[in-house]
Parts: C-alpha cells; structure tokens; sequence
C-alpha cells in the first residue's frame, strides 16, 4: 500500500539514488515502476500527505518546489528506459 492509499504492483526498478542534501541528509531513492491497481479510499493518507495528485511530466517540470533533484532524475531514467529487476531488492 503506497503512502498515498493506492495499490501499487511493481513491475521494474527505473534507479537506484543516493542524494545528500545540503543539510548533510543522506537520502536512498528507489524508483519503481509498474501499475496502480485501486484507490482504498476507506484509508486515511499518510501524515503529511495533503492529497494525491497526478501530473503530466511538463507540469512537474514546472513546478518550483520539488522536494530534490531526484524527483526529475527518476523521471528521466524512466524516460531513457532504464529497467532493473526487482530481484535488486532483496528481503532477508
């Protein structure tokens, strides 16, 4: 269940990121990509998340307040067509 009360069904991994922040925060991004199955709308978001809300790729590139440079870069990886496995991820 995705933080947004929407079913997620990976299909592949587009990147793999590391980004530190100007504040010296580390961050690990993996991109999935795959399918979103249903919206449980009996399920509360999670804190912090005003709404879900689903933009072209013109008007994120537009936006100004991106939470980091990941955001586009993922983007753009999905876009060139980078696909791993899920297999990357392993559960131990």
């Amino acid at each position: 269940m995705e933080e947004t009360r929407w079913e997620f069904a990976p299909a592949y991994i587009s990147g793999i990121y590391r980004w530190i922040h100007d504040n010296g925060e580390t961050y690990l991004r993996i991109c999935f990509v795959g399918d979103i199955l249903k919206e449980h709308k009996d399920k509360q978001l999670d804190d912090g998340i005003k709404q879900a809300l689903w933009l072209t790729e013109k008007e994120i590139r537009e936006q100004n307040n991106l939470r980091s440079p990941l955001v586009i870069q993922s983007i753009e990886d999905f876009l060139n067509g980078n696909k791993y496995p899920l297999s990357l991820v392993k559960d131990i």
